[in-house]
């Protein structure tokens, strides 16, 4: 992968961290903006229009996660959070406002940088890239646009994340058939660590809900619990 054309913002205000972060990235060929808060992040963000933002939660004007809910209003681009938070309750809240992946300090060098590699291919996966038809999928009263990208239930479009519609149009091309937890995460991220797992329940999660479904629902979308994820024919 080419890197020269992505643009990558440094939310973090351990200035140490910083200038590792922008070697690590500058060798790999990527452009890096910084910023060492939350306000200086979300106006770097609006004035430079970044291809991922590498955030941390503990800064000095104010929590993290109000940079991830006020880009979320506006973009979908990838968020890697980096904080030294590991409770379980901090990485789900922050992946379910919208981080796409979270990395607890101290990080492995080489990791953080596949994941920000990963992440880049799978927010830049069109509908030719996961081998998706063009035209139009329905079932029931749910269907997508694969030329457009967009998702409607009866008349009401549904406003997914890019990582959210990757994961129905993939489930859409195999509609009726479980795909395994390992499958989707291998066709959505490239590759599988210790999270995956959780990250992918946590944008299921969201995906049921901006559907409609309640938990125990399998109206759209069944989860074979111990398997995988399967899209109902309706």
């Amino acid at each position: 992968m080419s890197n020269n054309r992505y643009k990558l913002l440094i939310v973090e205000d351990e200035q140490h961290i910083t200038t590792l972060l922008r070697n690590l990235a500058e060798t790999e060929g990527f452009q890096v903006i910084t910023a060492k808060n939350c306000q200086e992040g979300l106006l770097m963000f609006s004035s430079h229009r970044p291809d991922l933002i590498i955030l941390d939660l503990g800064l000095p004007d104010r929590d993290g996660k109000d940079v991830i809910r006020r880009v979320r209003e506006e973009s979908s681009i990838p968020i890697i959070v980096l904080s030294a938070r590991s409770d379980e309750k901090e990485k789900v809240l922050s992946l379910d406002m919208g981080a796409n992946d979270y990395v607890t300090k101290p990080f492995g060098a080489a990791e953080l940088m596949a994941r920000v590699r990963s992440e880049l291919r799978a927010g830049r996966k069109g509908p030719e890239e996961t081998r998706l038809p063009g035209g139009r999928f329905v079932t029931g009263d749910l269907s997508i646009d694969y030329d457009a990208r967009q998702v409607t239930v009866g008349e009401s479009e549904i406003r997914f994340t890019q990582i959210e519609y990757n994961i129905v149009a993939l489930l859409s091309q195999h509609c009726g058939r479980v795909l395994t937890y390992a499958a989707i995460i291998r066709e959505i991220w490239g590759q599988s660590d210790a999270g995956s797992v959780k990250k992918l329940q946590v944008n299921m999660a969201n995906i049921r809900r901006k559907l409609g479904e309640r938990p125990g629902d399998n109206r759209y979308i069944a989860n074979e619990l111990g398997v995988g994820y399967r899209m109902c024919r309706l």
